[in-house]
């Protein structure tokens, strides 16, 4: 006896990767529905070896659902979200809108996964941003080693967070570049990204981060320790899918690099490939398609008594996305439904 799975917003770049991962993980399901807009209404999309068509979202009933994946923005989500929780169909959420509600759990579940529990208060679960989800999953098993005072992190974000629409902008941006005829002016971005770096992501706010920064803080404080103070800077750069990270890690007590590297090659959902010589470390072009977060880099850091420096890359419509929903979705399932 397997679950009734919703996937809402089933023709975008998350929503088609969740249903790719529901099927590769071979999640117990027993009948899919998936939504969509008007606008796409019909599309098909891929679910293993079956085609789906997409149904109307405005009309669609949740009443005897399990549980429905949302990967459409906050505005929608806002409106659906909870007419799906009150019709008993628990929400597992992608969007920014519940991150921050007390009463709703953020969850990674390598990190929390305890709080799977807290569902009943709305019968919803958040998902975190793709960059903080990535980089818990490496804090976490060195925050119970040593525990962590400070992290200062600095993001190599790539446009696949922004879309479909960031995509084609790098796509249609780079090829204008050898083509000058054919200009393409900013859209998507606020200025160029193909062959630029842009240290702007989300909208600014009054202490001159930016929200995506914002959202790193917050998140990392819900999702490990509240004590943990974080400092980020969030840059988006012409990668097309893949976020990089470099963490500065400070802790209240020694740990060395060997015995951090040795942790982290036991942290579930962590592959360590750290080489000291050319080419010993992952990059966002690697990651792509992989489940894994791949930490390298790991070393000391001198200017601190007690720090350590390393790199962090992931798949971000994997892990900071559409796997870590369907992983919440395999927690619900074992720890609750108990239905697979």
């Amino acid at each position: 006896m397997g679950y009734r799975v919703v996937v809402v917003g089933a023709t975008g770049n998350v929503g088609r990767e969740m249903l790719n991962i529901l099927a590769e993980r071979q999640f117990p399901v027993d009948e899919i529905a998936v939504l969509a807009s008007r606008r796409s209404l019909g599309t098909e999309v891929s679910f293993g070896d079956k085609t789906l068509k997409t149904q109307d979202l405005d009309t669609f009933d949740f009443t005897g659902w399990d549980m429905a994946l949302f990967a459409v923005g906050s505005a929608a989500t806002k409106d659906y979200a909870p007419k799906a929780a009150a019709a008993g169909c628990v929400v597992i959420d992608n969007s920014s809108l519940y991150r921050y509600d007390p009463e709703i759990p953020l969850i990674v579940p390598e990190c929390n996964p305890q709080a799977i529990h807290d569902y009943k208060n709305k019968n919803i679960i958040a998902n975190p941003n793709c960059s903080t989800a990535q980089m818990v999953v490496a804090l976490k098993p060195l925050h119970d080693r040593a525990k962590i005072k400070r992290v200062v992190v600095s993001t190599y974000q790539s446009v696949s967070g922004a879309g479909k629409e960031g995509m084609d902008e790098l796509w249609d941006q780079t090829k204008a570049v050898y083509n000058p005829i054919n200009e393409v002016a900013p859209k998507k971005f606020q200025k160029q990204i193909a062959f630029n770096v842009i240290p702007h992501i989300d909208v600014f706010m009054e202490d001159g981060s930016t929200k995506e920064e914002w959202k790193m803080v917050v998140e990392t404080k819900k999702i490990v320790d509240p004590s943990i103070k974080v400092t980020a800077t969030c840059v988006r750069v012409p990668v097309f899918v893949g976020h990089s990270e470099s963490v500065n890690i400070e802790f209240e007590e020694f740990l060395d690099e060997d015995e951090a590297r040795d942790i982290l090659r036991e942290a579930p959902g962590v592959m360590v490939i750290d080489k000291r010589e050319a080419g010993g470390y992952v990059t966002p072009v690697e990651c792509v398609g992989d489940f894994a977060t791949f930490i390298s880099r790991i070393r000391q850091d001198s200017t601190v008594e007690n720090g350590l420096n390393l790199w962090c890359v992931a798949d971000n419509l994997r892990k900071g996305a559409a796997l870590n929903a369907v992983q919440i979705a395999e927690l619900l399932g074992r720890e609750v439904l108990k239905k697979g």
